[in-house]
């Protein structure tokens, strides 16, 4: 019983890590592209500032805890179920997760920063300066090896590829 609730945790703590990601991204780039094309003044450079605020947060609450969780529990059911933990498949997993780490925490810099310069920006009403969308160009470039080495680590959990 102790390895299925282990088990459930991991795929379920791997699901909101996966999600949060995506979620993020997704507004994240949203609210981005939105105070590009907008005003100033407008609500677009506002939005802009809450929602990397609130990346931020989930990337905080969420990613983070998962992070740690992660390789913890995948070690421990790994060596519940018998694999040894340098097998091929592993090592491809730990490669790819320590890669989509190495790409996370400059991005979780990059985000605190970008938030404080929409929020500034937008408490004087003023453009998102060129700073910001070099971060912001950062930050995709980052996230793209980051999001297709988990969905290769995702399958590997899947399949155990001997």
């Amino acid at each position: 019983m102790e390895y299925l609730i282990v088990k459930w945790l991991h795929i379920l703590s791997s699901t909101v890590l996966f999600g949060t990601g995506i979620g993020s991204a997704y507004y994240m780039l949203r609210a981005c592209l939105h105070a590009r094309r907008a005003r100033p003044t407008s609500a677009g450079v506002t939005g802009a500032a809450m929602v990397v605020g609130h990346v931020v947060q989930a990337d905080l609450w969420f990613t983070t805890t998962t992070i740690v969780f992660q390789p913890l529990s995948g070690w421990y059911l790994a060596h519940k179920a018998g694999f040894a933990l340098t097998s091929p498949w592993l090592m491809w997993t730990y490669g790819l997760y320590l890669l989509a780490g190495a790409c996370w925490l400059p991005v979780v810099w990059i985000q605190l920063r970008m938030r404080d310069m929409a929020r500034d920006a937008a408490a004087r009403g003023a453009p998102l300066p060129p700073a910001f969308w070099t971060f912001f160009k950062v930050w995709v470039a980052l996230g793209i090896p980051a999001f297709f080495g988990l969905v290769v680590v995702f399958y590997l959990m899947v399949a155990k590829p001997s």
